[in-house]
């Protein structure tokens, strides 16, 4: 719980001294009450891990299942609406943004949610579904739904998710997470812009042929 503290300072610009973090953060707080819920249901106290979730859930706006593993230095940024399913996995080290969910896809009983490996960082809305892997030290962007397993290292954006940046071509800053969240690429953007480059070239190419030919015409008239 003390490192569950201890990390925010080096995650969120925003943080002050560990009182004010201790006091004011809901997410610090969902995580910490889930210590509690997590060692209950592990002592098949079933009941009492389920209500303290639920308390938890009613104080935090955050919901994680009693039974959900999950490791150290673990930060939810702003705390809001972030779901974490009762058979997810996650490491050391991971950030979660606001309105994260961890869910699953099967009714079958088993593991049905996403294992999250160490140092992966997702960002807000990002929903990540079923018993796949993210490996560690893979980013999620924003609003992503992710469905098929990703590499260690990489980023991945879009619907449905797909890889869009090499592991050498990420940017460090000082060991920090990396917020520029505006610099991920937008390869439909990309495309949408390639397109229109084109159809300014052909509406060119077309009124460049338009303007010959009546230039043709207005020659032969003369003649």
């Amino acid at each position: 719980m003390r490192a569950d503290v201890g990390c925010v300072g080096a995650r969120d610009p925003a943080a002050g001294g560990r009182l004010e973090i201790l006091l004011t953060y809901p997410g610090v707080h969902a995580i910490l009450w889930h210590r509690v819920a997590h060692r209950l249901w592990q002592r098949r106290a079933r009941f009492a891990a389920r209500f303290l979730s639920w308390f938890a859930r009613l104080l935090t706006n955050v919901d994680i299942h009693p039974a959900a593993t999950i490791g150290q230095r673990f930060f939810i940024d702003h705390g809001a609406g972030v779901v974490i399913g009762e058979t997810a996995e996650i490491g050391d080290d991971v950030t979660l943004y606001h309105g994260v969910t961890l869910g699953g896809t099967s009714w079958s009983p088993g593991k049905r949610h996403p294992t999250i490996e160490s140092g992966v960082l997702i960002g807000c809305g990002a929903k990540i579904l079923g018993p796949i892997t993210v490996g560690a030290g893979a980013r999620i962007g924003a609003n992503s739904v992710v469905v098929d397993p990703v590499p260690p290292g990489m980023t991945v954006i879009g619907i449905p998710g797909r890889v869009v940046r090499d592991p050498c071509e990420r940017r460090r800053i000082g060991g920090r997470i990396d917020l520029d969240h505006h610099l991920m690429p937008d390869p439909v953007g990309e495309a949408l812009s390639e397109l229109l480059d084109r159809i300014d070239f052909l509406e060119a190419r077309l009124a460049h042929r338009d303007e010959r030919q009546l230039r043709q015409e207005q020659r032969h008239e003369r003649a």
